[in-house]
């Protein structure tokens, strides 16, 4: 019973997830700022909002959680064990949704990279995607 929580609690554990401004997105925001890039942020007026747009360049980074967008590779892409009749159709809605929206991005001619979250704990690495990407 440790392991549970209230449903009142998870509720508001819940309330307090942001779709935009989370670390690893600000991360990479100041990542491309300090190579000099200047980008627009959650276009409205493209598919899926993607989180920087970089017009000039005709390209767009997406930063994605690796639990909401379920990364391939990584630990934290399980699915809940409560709850499986919601969390597997959301999670692979999300997935359905990312995919949808990709194509349509690609189709309108933009070129994305995509970022996990996981990928932003190596700045090293990071810095080296963003420069390779971005210099292209």
């Amino acid at each position: 019973m440790a392991d549970t929580i209230s449903q009142a609690r998870r509720s508001e554990n819940m309330r307090r997830i942001r779709s935009k401004g989370m670390k690893p997105e600000i991360t990479v925001r100041r990542l491309a700022h300090a190579l000099g890039y200047r980008f627009r942020l959650h276009s409205s007026d493209l598919p899926g909002r993607p989180d920087l747009v970089f017009a000039r360049l005709g390209k767009i980074i997406e930063v994605r959680g690796c639990f909401w967008h379920q990364h391939q590779r990584c630990i934290d892409s399980h699915i809940p064990k409560s709850r499986i009749d919601y969390w597997g159709p959301k999670l692979q809605g999300n997935r359905t949704r990312d995919k949808d929206n990709l194509k349509k991005l690609k189709t309108l001619g933009w070129s994305v990279l995509l970022i996990w979250e996981c990928e932003v704990t190596n700045p090293k690495s990071l810095n080296a995607r963003l420069v390779k990407f971005l210099a292209n």
